[in-house]
């Protein structure tokens, strides 16, 4: 059996380790694309935020909330274009297997920072529609939430 016939045999998908890692980092990718418009429009959402006259109305704890939240998008927003960013300048520079590997680990420190943006930015609309105490309930559910549908699912599937 030729050398290329053996890896095809050993995946699964009946690719070659080269064409598994082609494909992957265009899911991996593609997934970005789905991902960094909804980002991006929080983004811009949070920088015309503070412009709003009722922004002076925040009391301390919703004005450091927002700061934090702000924070935690851009990093997002940093952390998942850069896999984007990383393809264009390591362009055919035979770093596939590399860029792929990283550009998983940032995509899932950049949606570990999503949750804390997404949620900062609810418990601060919560807070100034209802009061604190809704705040605080709908912050926690949404952490449970998030952390159970992005991350625990997922990690339970790798398990079994």
């Amino acid at each position: 059996m030729s050398e290329s016939a053996r890896a095809r045999a050993e995946e699964p998908t009946g690719e070659d380790r080269q064409e598994r890692t082609a494909r992957e980092l265009i899911e991996l990718l593609n997934e970005l694309r789905v991902i960094l418009p909804g980002i991006q429009v929080l983004f811009a959402f949070l920088l015309t935020v503070p412009f709003n006259g009722r922004f002076t109305q925040l009391d301390t704890l919703q004005k450091d909330v927002f700061f934090a939240t702000l924070l935690c998008t851009a990093a997002s927003a940093a952390l998942l274009i850069a896999p984007s960013a990383h393809h264009r300048l390591l362009w055919r520079q035979g770093k596939r297997e590399r860029r792929l590997e990283m550009g998983n680990t940032l995509s899932i420190i950049g949606l570990i920072f999503l949750v804390p943006a997404m949620v900062g930015v609810l418990f601060v609309v919560t807070d100034l529609i209802f009061g604190s105490p809704v705040a605080l309930v709908v912050t926690v559910f949404l952490v449970l939430f998030f952390g159970a549908l992005w991350f625990a699912l997922p990690l339970r599937y790798r398990e079994g």
